[in-house]
This record gives C-alpha cells, sequence and structure tokens, in this order.
C-alpha cells in the first residue's frame, strides 16, 4: 500500500463509502505480514517510496507466487527479479496482468495509474554480455516510474561507440554503467558528464576476471570522483538507487 491508497482508504472511511471494520482488515497486514516463509514488508513504499522487490532467486516457485500474489493484493506495482520460467509461468498463470521479462530474468505487475516519469536515468553496457544485468536495472527503474534510456555495447574498446552517445547521455539524472572484464567503463563515463554515475561490476570476462572481482575492484579504484559502485551483478540495487536520485533531480528542476 502506498501513500496515495492509503489516503484513499482513509477517504473512504471519512465519507462512509467503506466502514471502519472493513478498513482494519485491509490495514491488517501493516506493517508487515508474516507467511511462515517470508516476512512481507508493505510499508517499504510508505518509508522510502519504493516497494519491496522479491528476490526470486533460491525461492521455490510456489513461494514466489504466494508472496507475489499477496503484495499486488495491496494494490502496488509488484517486481521479482532473477526469476526463472517455471517460476514465471506460475506467477503469470495466478495473475495474468503480470509480465515476464526474460531479458532481465525479471516479473512486474503495474497497478498503479499511469503518470509522467520521474527523472530520467541512462542504463549502458560495456559489452552485449552486460545485458542481462543492465535490463534488470532497466525494467527495474522502468516500473519504478522513470524513463529509461538504454545504450549498449559502447565499451572502451571501441571508445568511438562512447563518444557516439555523449549527448543523450548529458541529458540524464543519473547513470547506471554495467561493465565485465577490467570495468573500465565507468571511470571513462565519470570523465563525461556531471551527475552520479553508478558503476555495476558483472560476473562477464575470461578467467582472470574472477566472476566480476577484478571488475569490482577496478571500479573501486576509480579516479572519477562521480563513480560510486554496487555488488556484482546487482542491477536491482542500481536501479534503486538511480530512481531516487533521478527523483530528487526531477523534483528540485
Amino acid at each position: 500500500m502506498n501513500k496515495t491508497s492509503l489516503l484513499e482508504l482513509l477517504a473512504a472511511v471519512q465519507s462512509g463509502t467503506l466502514t471502519p471494520a472493513a478498513a482494519t482488515e485491509r490495514l491488517a497486514s501493516l506493517p508487515f505480514e508474516d507467511l511462515g516463509h517470508a516476512r512481507i514488508d508493505h510499508h517499504r513504499t510508505l518509508r522510502t517510496g519504493l516497494p519491496e522487490v522479491i528476490y526470486a532467486q533460491g525461492k521455490s516457485p510456489e513461494q514466489t507466487t504466494e508472496i507475489f500474489t499477496r503484495m499486488a493484493a495491496t494494490g502496488t506495482d509488484v517486481l521479482a527479479t532473477r526469476a526463472d520460467a517455471p517460476t514465471a509461468q506460475m506467477v503469470l498463470a495466478a495473475l495474468p496482468a503480470a509480465i515476464y521479462h526474460p531479458q532481465g530474468r525479471a516479473i512486474t505487475l503495474r497497478q498503479s495509474t499511469p503518470s509522467e516519469p520521474q527523472g530520467h536515468i541512462a542504463v549502458l553496457t560495456a559489452g552485449t554480455s552486460d545485458q542481462l544485468i543492465a535490463e534488470e536495472a532497466a525494467i527495474t527503474a522502468e516500473l519504478f516510474n522513470t524513463k529509461v534510456t538504454r545504450l549498449y555495447d559502447i565499451g572502451v574498446a571501441g571508445i568511438h561507440r562512447l563518444l557516439a552517445v555523449r549527448e543523450q547521455l548529458t541529458q540524464a539524472n543519473a547513470v547506471i554503467v554495467c561493465a565485465g572484464m577490467e570495468g573500465a567503463l565507468p571511470s571513462v563515463v565519470g570523465g563525461l558528464v556531471g551527475v552520479p554515475v553508478i558503476a555495476v561490476p558483472t560476473s562477464v570476462g575470461y578467467g582472470a576476471s574472477f566472476d566480476g572481482a577484478a571488475a569490482l575492484l577496478g571500479m573501486l579504484n576509480s579516479c572519477s570522483p562521480n563513480v560510486t559502485v554496487v555488488k556484482i551483478d546487482n542491477g536491482v540495487g542500481a536501479a534503486y538507487t538511480a530512481v531516487l536520485i533521478a527523483r530528487a533531480a526531477a523534483t528540485r528542476s
């Protein structure tokens, strides 16, 4: 339940269209709902402005589906990440309005009223192999009502590809850069833009990349002071932070 739906609930009680008993029943799951295998944080939207995200990896399809449907029952937008095809099939059977995005391994359900996007972020990848993580970030940001510009396969091995999209980069309130190998792209992007750059090391690369550890260390040692780093393959974490930055920037403008 978000702030708008909570206000609508209170207004319904005030107008007499909803009884206090019925409102109490709807509020009974706040601030969290205990399913036995999970405790759903229904108050997170009220506290942070963004809903809880379901991390499907490691959960059974049945567990993810139950969490997803219980969150959907509150009227909020719902996002599950790292979801495989069997999990998506079960969720969509329970909630046909949900959408599975195999390119980002995400399941989304939009229930909020469409409105003008708040803020603008750019999502970049060094190579095509980084798109899985980049799409997780882009899908997350779009569900959270932020405009997203995708700029893929523009790594430093062909620097002209990055320079060709420099104008598009300057229009964003925040930039997410996903890169594996040596993780050099965020530092270069940081030197081209005057907004926060969120670097996402990916587990892409040959043996010495150590499943993203080499990219992570390279990004942590960036000489560009506007670059900050999230965990390896953490597209959703990068998107969550970028959305908050973009919203704040949009509010100020």
